[in-house]
């Protein structure tokens, strides 16, 4: 029996993804009835249906579930063959497709790309920001290499670095009683309202959890999409938040409309590092760029704290 084609499997994982046949060939860059005809082909060679196709949807068979699981191994292991030939001939060449939430990417990634294209010209990042559980699901799956994620993850599959930690600031409308205070306390948030990111995001977990040590409420009436969101409701005195000290560097100035205030005892926090598949062959490739990571911040971005 003829076996099936890489193109094929790529095809197949492409209608799996989208559930759709001109999605699907737009991004296997073909046409249409020639992904089709592929599609038709691997199931003649395999002898059993794939995928259920009608006017209005397309629908994988128990059996097209089984093959898509496996073809993304398969894709993944060639993709790894490829980045190891890659690495032999240029240390970080070629594409590093790298995944970060929303809540981190766009005040972190400022810092370190100019100085990682410096040091690294050969290296061409392809970033994606999903949700937390769309993050994992692509490294596992293969869709990207890299994530720059909260920490802890427990995946036995799956290798991590820390790279540093980041202050939770307290923010607060400018009429608010903390706006005349240096710092806030803890007692400061006993009985007052505290916006939470929506459900998703790895933030809202940890909001909700110092809620309940500070004695604050939590709002789940208004959650916010995003760190803007909820800092727009700051500002509008619907109550206060906890947000990353990175945002707060990038987005609340000193004559806006909302003000952040550290909390010096002990102040709550988050740990970022990255992760990566336990079996990549560039594994250690990335344990360098872990060290030169916590190297930029550690001279560049004096509101977090460098781990080891």
């Amino acid at each position: 029996m003829p076996m099936p084609t890489l193109k094929q499997l790529r095809y197949l994982v492409a209608v799996a993804d989208s559930l759709h046949f001109r999605r699907a060939a737009e991004v296997a860059h073909v046409s249409q009835p020639t992904l089709s005809g592929q599609l038709q082909e691997l199931e003649k060679r395999l002898g059993v249906r794939l995928v259920e196709r009608s006017r209005t949807r397309v629908i994988l068979t128990p059996a097209g579930r089984e093959v898509v699981a496996r073809a993304r191994t398969v894709l993944r292991d060639v993709q790894e063959i490829v980045e190891l030939a890659r690495r032999g001939q240029r240390p970080f060449g070629g594409f590093l497709r790298l995944g970060v939430p929303p809540t981190l990417g766009p005040y972190l990634l400022p810092h370190l790309l100019p100085e990682l294209h410096e040091g690294y010209p050969d290296l061409k990042l392809y970033v994606r920001e999903e949700m937390p559980q769309a993050l994992l699901h692509g490294l596992e799956d293969g869709g990207l290499d890299l994530l720059m994620f909260p920490l802890p993850v427990a995946s036995k599959d799956l290798d991590s670095a820390r790279l540093f930690r980041e202050p939770l600031l307290i923010a607060a409308a400018r009429d608010h009683r903390l706006a005349g205070k240096p710092h806030a306390e803890r007692a400061d948030l006993m009985g007052e309202t505290v916006l939470v990111l929506e459900r998703g995001h790895r933030l809202h977990d940890q909001m909700r959890e110092l809620c309940g040590e500070f004695g604050a409420d939590l709002s789940l009436d208004f959650e916010g999409t995003s760190l803007d969101t909820l800092r727009q409701m700051v500002g509008m005195g619907m109550g206060l938040a906890f947000l990353p000290a990175l945002y707060v560097r990038s987005e609340i100035s000193g004559d806006g409309e909302v003000i952040a205030r550290p909390m010096p005892a002990n102040p709550p926090a988050r740990t970022v590092g990255m992760i990566w598949r336990q079996n990549t062959t560039r594994g250690d490739d990335y344990v360098v760029l872990a060290d030169l990571i916590r190297s930029i911040l550690g001279t560049r971005v004096p509101e977090v704290t460098v781990l080891s």
